[in-house]
């Protein structure tokens, strides 16, 4: 494959004084040796094929990671794919601690990019779970229960916006707690607006 440019709108990541300089350097290497087109999404290097997403490098305190979107459907032979959270349905994450373990599997690497990116060509699809197969929790369905208009509302989000609050009234181990975030966000919801929207 043609190896391709850098994108110079991309540059500064690789330049910010943090602890994993030098592994992110040898991540950009490797991917762009694979022939992707460098793209700057979320603040972050995204690694694309015609438009679409393919890879991702970023950083977390503990360690630097390739993100493959859709890394649910690549198989897996080295046990290397990670699921960064169990509400995590298609991104799989490839950890790193140090730029010598990268350089040693620089093979490996180049080839679940290589799959990452027939996954595209195929134009194949991650089937994600439906807001309705998710468990309401009890203190959330009172209340849609209760209030006709909350219910319409929460109908009418999206089943991404519907997935985010299901998953947040959700968390707490605490019906009190429960209680109290499904309190906080029902005017959110009666908006029309997603967990996270201003």
């Amino acid at each position: 494959m043609i190896k391709r440019e850098v994108n110079p709108k991309v540059d500064f990541y690789f330049s910010k004084a943090n602890k994993w300089q030098e592994e992110i350097r040898e991540l950009r290497k490797i991917v762009l040796d694979c022939g992707l087109t460098e793209e700057l999404k979320w603040g972050c290097p995204c690694y694309t094929f015609q438009k679409s997403n393919v890879v991702l490098i970023h950083v977390f305190k503990e360690y630097c990671a390739f993100l493959f979107f859709k890394g649910v459907l690549l198989n897996d032979p080295n046990g290397i794919l990670i699921q960064q959270t169990k509400n995590v349905q298609t991104g799989r994450q490839i950890r790193f601690t140090n730029t010598r373990e990268i350089v040693e599997m620089e093979p490996i690497l180049k080839a679940y990019i290589f799959e990452a990116l027939e996954v595209e060509k195929a134009g194949l699809k991650v089937e994600l779970k439906k807001p309705a197969e998710y468990k309401i929790p009890e203190e959330f369905q009172k209340k849609l229960d209760k209030i006709s208009v909350l219910k319409t509302a929460f109908s009418a989000l999206t089943p991404g916006r519907q997935r985010a609050y299901i998953l947040h009234f959700s968390a707490p181990k605490q019906s009190k707690t429960r209680e109290t975030r499904v309190e906080k966000c029902m005017q959110q919801i009666l908006n029309g607006k997603g967990l996270n929207d201003e």
